[in-house]
């Protein structure tokens, strides 16, 4: 292995996301031949010892990478300790994992699943403009004269949201298209305009379809699938 930047290699084994991989730095939680490493510009050698909580780390051999579809009351964390049920409970994997677009615990649908650092810094990363659809339920008869509203961007309380692509499916159901993330950001943009949102489920991320995939199921991404990730 040549040099690799210390967040990268984190992100190789399987720890986190490169993002949160410099986060566990920064607080020192990682160590280097014995020594805490908090530099982010540090470079690690093959006879480098990396540990994070005692235990010596390796770069992942195998990579994962799933579809998952989401139910409701699940969280999209790693941890426990505020949520008894989180998606990775789901997976039938022991390699840690995490996930590329998070849904609310009250929000239902697509969720991409990895080990792959790389394809998960791609899809987040702000130049690369992903669409994530969205099957919208409310609470009450959705008045055409809001489409434009959310199609042009909307204030959600101190932030102004991109265009959104809005399609109305029924009086109550609408399928939205945003390149954002904000937390609870479509069901703010919709209590703005006076609807409660009664079932939001994410059907697609950029090229990734949900399809037919069953409510609490996952399955692998294609090869395409795959290569679409990481040529973004």
């Amino acid at each position: 292995m040549k040099m690799m930047r210390i967040n990268k290699y984190l992100s190789r084994c399987g720890v986190a996301s490169r993002r949160n991989a410099e986060k566990l730095i920064l607080q020192g939680l990682i160590k280097v031949n014995g020594k805490i490493i908090t530099d982010l510009s540090f470079q690690i050698n093959d006879d480098d010892i990396v540990e994070y909580k005692g235990h010596i780390l390796r770069p992942v051999e195998d990579k994962f990478y799933f579809a998952l579809n989401k139910p409701i009351n699940y969280a999209s964390t790693n941890s426990k300790k505020f949520d008894d049920k989180i998606i990775f409970d789901l997976i039938d994997v022991k390699e840690k994992l995490f996930s590329i677009g998070r849904l609310d615990k009250d929000s239902r649908g697509l969720i991409i699943i990895t080990n792959d650092g790389d394809i998960y810094n791609k899809v987040i990363h702000p130049r690369n403009i992903i669409f994530k659809k969205y099957i919208v339920k409310l609470d009450k008869f959705f008045l055409k004269s809001h489409k434009s509203i959310l199609e042009n961007g909307i204030d959600i309380g101190g932030y102004i949201t991109s265009p959104a692509k809005i399609k109305i499916l029924g009086d109550k159901t609408i399928q939205i298209e945003i390149s954002e993330g904000k937390n609870r950001q479509i069901r703010r943009m919709f209590a703005i305009l006076g609807y409660k949102v009664l079932d939001l489920n994410r059907v697609s991320i950029g090229k990734i379809e949900l399809s037919n995939l069953e409510i609490g199921k996952y399955r692998n991404l294609t090869i395409n699938e795959i290569n679409y990730l990481k040529n973004l």
